[in-house]
């Protein structure tokens, strides 16, 4: 990388500016050093989304999320070695050091191989009725309604094809035929497209058991009413690096209790706090699954995703939570929709 210098932050940087210097790179990394450059840790995308869900706040120095021992190579080894320590560590950054451990160039997975193509497979949930939208949705599958200058399921594939996924099964049930005559094979936007023809509702995890083969790798879900800028190759390293059987995208909620909230003991009064605001994580309609869920998902039956994570709880194996942090709209309600055509040239440009 030309620029490396950028994704140089102080050790008293916010996390919050750390977020920014990472997402205006793109490199997907910021390296924390001292006045004389020398390396202290790294922050990944991955590290802030841990600290999120710790509670620790965004306006903290950058000092409580960052690895304080991140994996580098000194200058002036040979690239064969850089390749396999790339491949060993299942690396996308590598930063390179003297030997008075000052940063002197970083190395990235894409200067050492080809870009990064997933043959993970993609599913769009599209086959609600869309209810709460009508009289929009009357003639019209809500995942086909016009935001911006475009349908919401294309927007969703091409958020999806720009990290580089190519193959794509879009659940399908209500007013099928439109959203099939519209993306076809998928020939238009260079990627495969099939298609889960749900003949009953089966749930956003039900659809699922309508394969007619088992996938290879872990899948990504998606709900087709839901506009993200979610890094979705970021998404699928984040449930990798935790070891999860299932990993499912969270939205922090803010609720702010109109009350002053008394707090007791038995009878005792022990404080009183004045219109406190709760917060909660909530189900944000994205998730990553490895093939061996769908052991669990019953053929051809109702079945929705909290219900998946349940049963994956209730058999002791191990789930993760991935923060969202970058815009996303559920385009439930007419206001939902609105906000979103308002919103749209701004954020997806």
């Amino acid at each position: 990388m030309k620029n490396w210098k950028e994704l140089l932050v102080s050790p008293s940087t916010s996390i919050v500016e750390t977020m920014k210097n990472i997402d205006e790179t793109a490199a997907q990394i910021a390296l924390v050093v001292n006045e004389d450059y020398q390396l202290l840790g790294t922050v990944t995308d991955g590290d802030i989304r841990r600290g999120i869900l710790k509670g620790i706040s965004l306006e903290d120095q950058v000092l409580k999320v960052m690895n304080q021992n991140p994996v580098t190579i000194q200058k002036g080894v040979s690239r064969q070695t850089i390749k396999k320590l790339f491949q060993e560590k299942k690396l996308r950054q590598l930063p390179i050091v003297n030997e008075n451990n000052q940063v002197v160039d970083v190395i990235f997975s894409n200067d050492i191989f080809a870009p990064i193509i997933f043959d993970n497979w993609v599913v769009l949930m599209a086959g609600g009725l869309g209810t709460r939208l009508r009289p929009l949705t009357e003639n019209i599958p809500k995942p086909m309604l016009k935001v911006g200058t475009k349908p919401i399921l294309q927007t969703i594939l091409e958020s999806f094809i720009e990290y580089g996924f190519h193959k794509f099964y879009l659940s399908v049930n209500y007013k099928r035929e439109i959203i099939k005559d519209y993306f076809g094979n998928g020939f238009e936007w260079g990627v495969q497209i099939e298609y889960l023809d749900e003949n009953k509702r089966l749930g956003t995890a039900g659809a699922l058991s309508l394969f007619s083969e088992k996938p290879e790798n872990p899948i990504i879900v998606m709900n087709g009413d839901i506009l993200t800028k979610v890094n979705f190759q970021q998404l699928l390293q984040f449930h990798e690096e935790t070891h999860s059987i299932a990993t499912m995208c969270v939205r922090e909620y803010h609720h702010q209790i109109p009350y002053g909230v008394v707090r007791i003991d038995d009878s005792m009064l022990c404080s009183i706090e004045e219109k406190p605001i709760e917060r909660y994580f909530v189900n944000a309609g994205i998730y990553v699954l490895n093939p061996e869920t769908l052991d669990v998902i019953p053929k051809n039956e109702y079945f929705d995703m909290p219900s998946l994570f349940k049963t994956l709880i209730n058999q002791q194996k191990k789930t993760s939570v991935f923060p969202i942090r970058e815009y996303w709209l559920d385009i439930g309600k007419m206001p939902d929709f609105e906000r979103a055509n308002l919103e749209f040239s701004e954020v997806f440009g």
